[in-house]
């Protein structure tokens, strides 16, 4: 492999998407990373995105790129149905994979990946950039350092705004086989993140449903009926004991954000933000028995992204890089926090939600 770590990165049209937002950005500022072919559906698209950040290949053809000798790693940040053909495709080529959340559009597709990626011995990672974000890991370590004492219970509600009027280039959303739902990107980064802080998920039971039964397309009022839940509430239960009630939700009208609130037998965290921990900078209050009153909790230093980290929608996502540069350079001594068998642990923690709101049966992890 050459001095740094050559990147194949599919979904980074110019005009739209996560893949140039987020991941160009992002790669831009891990000095062990260069930005070697972009690949998307058009070469004229990919031809325009390589120009336009001095990428020297472009590509239309995914097994052509992961194939290419100057590619060790392809990334994918493309919408969830084509996850699964282009993860398979960088594996069978034996080249290391970043995967955007989620891995694949069910559980099955993203067991046959994980097992695929192990036979192959490359390295995965998938991105659930709420385990690098600063607020989470700071409440997690003080959390096991035992600052609230012993967790017993926690309630999350992630809110965002968007049932009903949906525009044209979204509408695949309301589709539940596609794999993008409020269930999997809100509620799957957001349950990522509190089970990355508290601690794994035990039992839970859950109602899922979709509330608003029209969708109108903005620009051409065709009015679709989704197949995708809007509503979820579940009734989880921690390894530990302790209980947990999470509400994850798509409202017409301004929805309030993420709210994340913690209690121990010595004191009470709570997290909020405008919208999942992936993509939110967080605020943290801290209150312990004694005190009157939760208090603004700053971010130490030592939680504090390291200096040149993109703002915004790269923030989180860079880190991730930093982290992937180590485990590569070190042959996979070092590990990556969320890999995919991070997301396949995941993807059954959502099958166990849908399983409970069809069956109306508590289940067991």
């Amino acid at each position: 492999m050459a001095d740094r770590i050559r990147v194949g990165i599919v979904g980074a049209n110019l005009d739209y998407g996560w893949g140039t937002r987020a991941h160009l950005p992002a790669l831009a500022a891990v000095p062990e990373f260069e930005v070697r072919a972009v690949c998307t559906t058009r070469m004229e698209t990919a031809r325009a995105t390589a120009d336009r950040f001095g990428v020297p290949l472009a590509f239309d053809n995914v097994e052509a790129m992961a194939n290419h000798p100057e590619v060790d790693l392809i990334v994918v940040a493309v919408r969830v149905p084509s996850h699964y053909a282009l993860v398979k495709a960088a594996l069978d080529a034996g080249k290391h994979v970043f995967c955007e959340w989620p891995l694949g559009a069910n559980l099955r597709e993203a067991i046959e990946l994980r097992d695929l990626a192990h036979a192959k011995g490359v390295i995965h990672q998938v991105g659930l950039q709420g385990r690098s974000n600063p607020a989470i890991n700071q409440v997690r370590d003080l959390i096991a350092a035992g600052e609230i004492g012993e967790v017993v219970s926690a309630t999350m509600v992630v809110s965002g705004s968007g049932a009903g009027a949906r525009a044209g280039t979204l509408h695949w959303q309301i589709d539940k086989d596609m794999g993008a739902t409020v269930l999997t990107i809100q509620g799957g980064h957001a349950i990522d993140s509190l089970r990355y802080a508290l601690g794994e998920i035990a039992a839970l039971s859950a109602t899922v449903r979709t509330l608003f039964p029209d969708v109108v397309v903005q620009g051409t009022n065709e009015v679709l009926h989704p197949t995708a839940p809007d509503n979820v509430v579940v009734d989880a239960e921690l390894a530990n004991g302790a209980l947990v009630a999470m509400h994850i939700e798509t409202v017409p009208v301004l929805g309030s954000g993420f709210h994340l609130e913690v209690h121990g037998t010595e004191g009470t965290v709570l997290l909020r933000g405008e919208s999942a921990p992936n993509t939110a900078e967080l605020t943290v209050l801290l209150g312990k028995r004694g005190e009157a009153a939760l208090d603004p909790l700053a971010l130490s230093e030592a939680y504090q992204r390291p200096p040149g980290t993109p703002s915004g929608a790269p923030a989180n996502v860079s880190q991730v890089y930093r982290e992937l540069a180590a485990a590569i350079g070190s042959g996979g001594t070092a590990p990556v926090t969320a890999d995919f068998d991070t997301a396949v642990e995941l993807h059954r923690i959502i099958d166990a939600i849908e399983r409970a709101s069809d069956s109306g049966q508590r289940q067991r992890l």
